[in-house]
């Protein structure tokens, strides 16, 4: 993406007076992002406070504070400023712990979150009391790197500033030359050595490094102590203080912030270890401490890789037509209105409209779906697609900064950044569980040598190996290398979830509300029927007429005789009669094309014959459009809400994933709903209900089970929000701003793939929690009956970790397309 400064994008904090409820705060939210320049907004009901982050260059402060108070409540503004950098050198989600607390210390810093699954640090402070630069040192005091957050994606941090517009997807560290002072963020392009991915990163990269010497440091103490050479400690002790040294470091920085993480129980052990005389325990306690949390950073990374994929997506140039000629330029400068050239194999910079051409694009990165899709003339495409055949002239609707796929990776980043409720049960546990480890470690070294005269050596050893395992890495990690691993599977086929409380909660789903229009059905009328009288000419002559008309049945009758391949005639004395229909002449003939009021008005009467099939149509749930002429009703073509193709099969799968109870919820008749209703195989249906009602039914669901609701996000947005779990199929814009689930295909089938998903995720955040939990009390109920030492209980604590790391990245590589995911009957 491209090159943004932090500070380019503003944010506003404020006090909210006047609200009556969560749908008052639903409101705000929705005001507030439809303002061009806002970037986020959200609204927290429970404190009052509305949090919007904004570009100070399309929208001020006071156009903001203007909507609030036009929609009705008051508010009271908060200068904070809010920063976001990429963190470097974390291990675990204990190192996100200690950043976080050690950052709130500072005065001024009234918020701070740290995510270990993005590397991400987001603070919100006060600007008048601490600066960006102490909070960078106070960072690197606590034993972590500072990066730029340069990969947050353009939608999120909008570059507004005086600075280099190349583009780059990589990050290099923060120095204060470079950026504190100069304000120059050229980045270098992505080498192997900063890539935990890459096997180059073992010999590069610092971390690597230390641990292949503190390995060999291993071996040769233990060839030395074999031949009794007198240089073994020396060769243990190279081994501990390479690979020791960062790790006392952090620990020290820990013991200052009164907090005991990893990194200080790992120093206790192995200084008691040395101290004991048991250098090999102690080096080999460090290595295999050191290869693990590596191992893990390893692993970590590729799950990290799904944003950096779609970042790359995006070329950084693009070629425009200006004054009659085509020029490369940085996408950056490319302004809405502009037209593109797209040759084939190209991939498209920006969102844009067809204006000529006509071609397959291969819309996976965006959609998920795996075939190609024709593109021609007043078609939309999506910035990172590929074309793949024919020459395209585009018309941009989105810049850089407000494109689909940038959208798409703000969310994603988002929703990897957010804490699952298991995830926050976890850490709540850990906070109490630690403590309570190392207070049973002090009692197991100190008691039995002084209430029971008991060997010292052997108790203090014990007590070690309980301080070894007294940290919960890998329950910690347990969740969130879950959720973020899903949250990317889903991502690749085109479903987003906006965080790890909306992909549990899918996981938990035991009723299924659909909304109709535009959900189940296409939201546009389409022919189904023509009841010809033996003319064999109703449809040529309706669609002749309509043809010069812009109401929806219209373009569904015209649409109808190209797909049959009619030849239309060119109306004459054409009139169009509002509320009744059209009238033209076709040769010498005039015709009618109309509801029963147009052919009541020219005094056409209609048989008895005729006035029955017009009552069996409606009662169908069609809409009946006449054709005739002065001689008579010539025909009848039948009309309604076409249905989406995989309507059916969406149904069938959440059947089969055993969803309890389906309704599809609709403000249409009732004779129209079951209709729809019975056609899609849904049974429970309710109809003729205006937003407020479809509010109350949901409602009424959740009192007896876990309700979703899938909608296009425009007239059911009450319902979408008071469900405990929101699908929006339709515009990504208003997808984005109503749902927690976002299907950008517009395939209802990824529901099912949503769900099944949701579900895996739930099963294998259970498995890893509950190895981590069986691992612990097994390996604590060991160690303090003096079964295992140092070294096997290191290896078990990072073994689980690896383990469950592992396990959790299993949901990374499930593919959402149909084929391969069993939906059928168990």
């Amino acid at each position: 993406m491209v090159n943004q400064d932090l500070d380019c994008v503003k944010s506003l904090q404020a006090k909210i007076g006047g609200m009556d409820c969560g749908g008052c705060a639903k409101t705000i939210e929705v005001g507030l992002q439809q303002l061009h320049g806002v970037t986020e907004a959200s609204v927290n009901f429970a404190t009052e406070k509305v949090r919007v982050s904004y570009d100070p260059q399309l929208i001020s402060e006071a156009e903001i504070l203007n909507r609030i108070t036009a929609l009705g409540y008051t508010v009271d503004v908060a200068r904070v400023k809010i920063l976001q950098v990429k963190i470097g050198g974390m291990d675990c989600g204990g190192c996100a712990k200690t950043i976080e607390v050690g950052v709130q210390q500072l005065a001024g810093v009234s918020e701070a979150s740290v995510s270990f699954a993005s590397e991400r640090l987001q603070i919100s402070y006060d600007p008048q009391l601490v600066n960006e630069t102490t909070i960078y040192d106070w960072i690197k005091n606590l034993g972590y790197t500072v990066e730029e957050s340069v990969e947050a994606s353009s939608y999120h941090h909008t570059d507004c500033c005086d600075h280099d517009h190349e583009h780059h997807h990589h990050r290099r560290p923060v120095t204060r030359s470079s950026t504190y002072q100069n304000g120059d963020n050229v980045l270098n392009k992505p080498n192997q050595k900063s890539d935990p991915t890459s096997w180059k990163f073992w010999i590069t990269n610092h971390r690597g490094q230390s641990v292949i010497l503190a390995g060999i440091g291993v071996a040769l103490g233990l060839l030395a102590q074999y031949l009794a050479s007198p240089l073994w400690p020396a060769f243990y002790c190279l081994g501990i203080a390479v690979a020791g040294y960062p790790i006392a470091r952090a620990g020290l920085f820990e013991l200052r912030l009164r907090r005991a993480d990893m990194n200080l129980l790992m120093t206790i052990s192995v200084v008691g270890a040395v101290a004991l005389g048991d250098w090999f325990e102690g080096a080999l306690t460090v290595f295999l401490f050191s290869l693990g949390t590596t191992l893990q950073i390893f692993t970590f990374g590729r799950t990290r890789n799904a944003i950096r994929a779609l970042m790359d997506l995006t070329p950084p140039t693009a070629t425009v037509k200006r004054n009659g000629q085509e020029v490369t330029v940085p996408v950056k400068s490319v302004q809405v209105g502009e037209t593109l050239t797209i040759r084939p194999g190209q991939r498209i910079p920006l969102d844009g409209v067809v204006v000529s051409g006509s071609s397959a694009i291969d819309q996976s990165p965006i959609t998920g779906e795996s075939i190609p899709e024709d593109k021609a003339p007043d078609d939309t495409v999506f910035a990172g697609t590929l074309n793949q055949t024919g020459f395209l002239e585009i018309k941009v609707t989105h810049t850089v900064d407000d494109t689909t796929v940038a959208k798409i990776i703000h969310l994603v980043e988002q929703a990897q950044e957010s804490r699952a409720p298991t995830q926050q049960w976890v850490d709540k546990f850990a906070a109490i569980y630690t403590p309570i480890v190392i207070i049973s470690a002090m009692v197991i070294a100190l008691i039995p040598p002084l209430a029971f005269a008991q060997p010292f050596n052997v108790w203090f050893h014990r007590s070690l190996v309980l301080l070894v395992i007294a940290c919960p890495c890998a329950l910690v990690i347990s969740t969130p290398v879950s959720i973020v691993s899903a949250i990317g599977a889903a991502s690749r086929q085109g479903v987003l979830f906006k965080g790890g409380n909306a992909l549990e909660t899918a996981g938990r789903l035991t009723i299924l509300a659909f909304d109709k229009t535009g959900t189940i059905t296409q939201g546009q009328p389409v022919v189904q029927k023509i009841f010809d009288f033996g003319s064999g000419l109703v449809l040529p002559i309706a669609a002749s007429l309509e043809q010069k008309s812009e109401h929806p049945l219209a373009k569904a009758i015209v649409a109808k005789a190209i797909e049959q391949k009619i030849e239309l005639k060119t109306p004459i004395n054409f009139a169009v009669l509002p509320g009744k229909g059209v009238q033209g002449s076709l040769g010498e003939q005039m015709y009618f094309v109309g509801n029963q009021r147009l052919f009541a008005d020219q005094q056409i009467s209609l048989s008895v014959q005729a006035e029955f099939l017009l009552s069996h149509i409606e009662r169908m749930g069609l809409t009946p459009v006449l054709v005739g002429c002065d001689h008579g009703l010539l025909g009848v073509i039948a009309l309604a809400d076409g249905l989406r193709l995989e309507a059916k099969e969406a149904v069938r799968q959440f059947k089969n994933l055993g969803v309890k109870r389906l309704m599809m919820l609709t403000g249409d008749r009732s004779t129209v709903a079951m209709t729809i209703a019975q056609e899609v195989g849904i049974t429970d249906f309710r109809a003729q209900l205006l937003p407020q009602d479809k509010l109350q039914v949901i409602q009424r669901l959740r009192q007896v089970g876990v309700v979703g609701m899938v909608g296009d996000g425009i007239n059911d947005a009450p319902a979408l929000a008071a469900a405990d779990i929101s699908f929006a199929v339709g515009g990504i814009d208003i997808a984005l701003e109503t749902a927690d689930v976002v299907l950008v295909g517009n395939d209802l089938t990824k529901l099912g793939v949503a769900v099944d998903l949701s579900r895996r995720t739930v099963s294998i955040i259970r498995q890893n929690v509950i190895f981590s939990l069986v691992t612990k009390a097994l390996f604590l109920w060991l160690g303090t009956f003096g079964f295992v030492g140092l070294a096997i209980a290191i290896l078990a604590d990072t073994g689980t970790s690896l383990l469950v790391t592992l396990n959790g990245m299993r949901l990374f590589r499930i593919d959402g397309h149909q084929k391969k995911i069993n939906f059928s009957k168990k």
